[in-house]
């Protein structure tokens, strides 16, 4: 249990994987990422049409296992990016809806993690924070890049460069979480999202997701451009009623 696992299990039309990691409080270690890439490959997923990812009840995860990061040289964090550390990307580029079920620490990697799901449901005692650039480093997986698009660059820099620790409460406020549900609910209220979303056309989703993606990095030309061109698409391949509903 020390390397860690992820238990995957369906509930209805969801995925639903937990981080096992407990005893070092879901540490992303490269063995755990790993076993989340595999993850993401099993039937169970694949044949979804929502995923949840939590860490359980006690913490979502308090970050990457940096001391095992920093054995490495630069070719191998070189080679780590192209091997476990490709999690965050895969996590990203999902077609299916993703929701991040967080109660407890979310720090360092594992905020990138969660920032890389498409929408974060918290428990109110749940606490964020990416502590990198403490250390001497800085976060690498995406942090800085989703941060940025999340909260705007002048609340990143609290983050990112003072270490800044926020509530649910203050997290909510500031753009980085969805919702903040009841004390214990987190999961209940991640899964219940979920499967609103999985009830939702599965291309018309996946297109969506890619289009939202491009959007915020693309001119207004090409973004609408974009979309124009997804909805000719996505319009082949639904047929609505002609009826009047009323």
């Amino acid at each position: 249990m020390t390397a860690g696992t992820v238990e995957i299990r369906r509930s209805g039309s969801t995925a639903v994987l937990t981080l096992r990691r407990e005893a070092k409080l879901n540490a992303l270690s490269t063995h755990l990422e790993r076993e989340l890439l595999r993850a993401l490959d099993d039937k169970a997923v694949t044949t979804s049409r929502a995923v949840v990812l939590t860490g359980g009840n006690r913490v979502f995860s308090a970050g990457a296992d940096t001391g095992e990061l920093r054995e490495m040289t630069p070719e191998a964090i070189t080679a780590y990016y192209r091997d476990s550390g490709a999690v965050y990307e895969r996590m990203a580029a999902l077609p299916q809806p993703t929701v991040s079920a967080i109660a407890g620490y979310c720090l360092g990697g594992g905020l990138e993690l969660a920032l890389a799901t498409d929408f974060r449901i918290a428990d109110p005692t749940a606490k964020f924070g990416l502590p990198e650039v403490g250390i001497g480093i800085l976060p690498s997986s995406g942090g800085t890049y989703r941060t940025v698009r999340a909260v705007g660059p002048a609340r990143a820099r609290e983050l990112v460069l003072r270490g800044r620790r926020l509530t649910a409460a203050e997290a909510h406020a500031w753009g980085l979480l969805t919702e903040v549900s009841e004390e214990g609910a987190h999961l209940e209220h991640a899964l219940r999202l979920a499967d609103e979303l999985a009830a939702l056309p599965p291309l018309a989703v996946a297109v969506t997701k890619r289009v939202i993606d491009a959007a915020a990095d693309a001119p207004r030309e090409s973004s609408l451009l974009l979309e124009q061109l997804a909805y000719a698409s996505l319009n082949q391949t639904t047929h609505p009623s002609t009826e009047d509903p009323t």
